[in-house]
């Protein structure tokens, strides 16, 4: 099989409304049937509103790119510097908030081509480490980014509704 090679597109504030659509549905895609449908909406109700992606996309920190495939959108990333980062806030790092691909598009290195380009941008910007937080059960996830250098080094509470989760902070160093 040949690679798929992915054309990132950034999203921009007039891409609100098509950002905000991917996010709920990829997201509910992914966790739905892991989880309680009411903490599902709950936290929906609260991550996945207008206002909230129009704040995010206008945060001069953080970035959201489309993978573009024959002109379809196939996933996302969303990556923040600085004080846009939801947890460590380092000068010399990069977290990766969100970065999904569409279940009909699994197997095609979407994923690997994002999380690359997020790499990149990493070393681009002269930064010492990338970072993550994903849900302890998603054993796939987890898999993926230690197959990609990423090693676990802290965890924190994730509240999705009223359940209480554990994600696992990981991180993969930079060589200069």
């Amino acid at each position: 099989m040949t690679d798929n090679i992915i054309t990132l597109q950034k999203a921009t504030i007039a891409d609100a409304d098509t950002l905000l659509t991917f996010s709920r549905k990829t997201f509910f895609d992914f966790f739905a049937h892991l989880n309680a449908p009411e903490n599902m909406e709950a936290y929906a109700s609260t991550a996945f509103t207008q206002q909230k992606i129009q704040d995010e996309l206008n945060n001069p920190d953080s970035y959201f790119y489309f993978a573009m495939l024959d002109d379809q959108i196939t996933g996302y990333i969303k990556i923040n510097l600085n004080a846009a980062q939801t947890e460590l806030q380092e000068s010399q790092s990069l977290e990766v908030e969100r970065i999904y691909v569409v279940a009909e598009h699994h197997g095609k290195k979407i994923g690997y081509q994002l999380l690359n380009f997020a790499i990149q941008t990493a070393q681009d910007k002269g930064l010492q480490y990338v970072w993550l937080g994903v849900w302890e059960h998603n054993h796939k996830a987890i898999g993926f980014y230690e197959k990609n250098g990423f090693k676990v080094f802290s965890s924190h509470p994730f509240m999705l509704g009223n359940d209480k989760q554990t994600d696992l902070l990981m991180k993969k160093e930079l060589t200069k």
